[in-house]
């Protein structure tokens, strides 16, 4: 035999079988929040990945894994257009939502995506959770960067148990026991049509999904309308057992206005004929001291990061709220959503 080929026969019984880590061939991993941080990070485990594939066959894990923080951004795969991401999001979820009850101007980009809400960069967009106001809302909501922010318009996110554990105890109190009250006016000049947020045409069909919804409809002059409906104020999380802070109440009041603002529109409308308002669920109003100090506890529960290209974040709209900071330059960000 020659000595070349001896001696590689004599290295191979030498060697020993070496541990393989599973977690690097699985095609997609996770990682635990980095300090600051509040989601997991999943990233492509080898090339090629189709996340939304992925994820139709692996929905037990996805479940699993929101159930950890509420928030997990996708990193890394192949989403480049509204079509990518709503294939995608099919993916993960057979009922994606039409946006209805609207309270924000947005547009249909492709099927069950929409912009993300079309404020101006310069304002920022307080924490909330999608929908809390409405009879029914998202369990799920998506959310993909196709172009990120020269500056700014980082997402801030916040655990809505957390928040609703450092709310004063006499003040969740008041909102758990009473519940809120959101008051809408709809007109010609000021906020939404009726029209754009109900998605519907008559008022005949207005009536009646407001009757379903538990709304309570009255109309004005030409065109106008008011509208008034009670929500919780807290949520019992239906898989994690814990409370939850899921309201608007701090979002729609009439002091989310800066001072300028508010002044400026009081001497154009009264009180009660403000686009949005928030009372107690027994009609009684909500004091400034009490939003201060629901804006205080989230303040404290609030974690930013920064989006990149292709990004997708996948949040429990029931654990965990979300808004926008302020920004510079393009920034395109798509929201979809889901019962389940």
């Amino acid at each position: 035999m020659p000595r070349d080929l001896s001696e590689s026969l004599a290295g191979l019984r030498k060697s020993r079988p070496r541990a393989v880590a599973l977690e690097d061939a699985r095609p997609v991993t996770f990682q635990a929040p980095a300090d600051g941080d509040l989601h997991l990070l999943a990233r492509p485990g080898v090339e090629g990945v189709d996340l939304g594939g992925w994820a139709r066959q692996n929905r037990d894990e996805v479940a699993r894994r929101l159930a950890e923080t509420g928030a997990v951004l996708f990193r890394g795969f192949p989403i480049a257009t509204p079509e990518d991401f709503e294939a995608t999001c099919a993916g993960f979820s057979d009922d994606l939502m039409d946006y209805g009850e609207r309270s924000t101007p947005r547009s249909e980009v492709q099927g069950k995506v929409y912009t993300s809400t079309e404020y101006p960069p310069d304002q920022h967009i307080p924490l909330h959770n999608e929908m809390s106001y409405a009879a029914t809302w998202p369990r799920r909501i998506f959310f993909c960067c196709l172009t990120p922010a020269e500056e700014g318009g980082r997402t801030p996110l916040a655990d809505s148990h957390r928040v609703w554990r450092d709310v004063d105890p006499e003040v969740r109190g008041r909102f758990e026991e009473k519940g809120v009250m959101y008051v809408r006016n709809f007109g010609e000049v000021l906020g939404l049509p009726w029209r754009e947020v109900f998605q519907r045409d008559s008022r005949r069909e207005v009536e009646e999904y407001c009757r379903g919804a538990g709304i309570e409809v009255e109309w004005g002059d030409g065109d106008r309308l008011r509208t008034r409906a009670v929500r919780p104020a807290v949520l019992e999380h239906p898989t994690r057992g814990v409370k939850v802070w899921f309201n608007q109440a701090h979002l729609h009041h009439v002091s989310a206005l800066p001072d300028d603002a508010r002044e400026s529109l009081l001497e154009v409308v009264s009180e009660d004929e403000l686009p949005f308002n928030t009372f107690y669920g027994d009609g009684t109003p909500i004091g400034d001291g009490d939003l201060a100090e629901v804006r205080r506890a989230l303040d404290g529960a609030t974690r930013s990061f920064d989006w990149r290209r292709g990004d997708l974040l996948l949040l429990d709209n029931e654990l965990i709220a979300h808004g926008r900071s302020t920004y510079r330059g393009d920034r395109r960000v798509v929201v979809a959503m889901s019962g389940s």
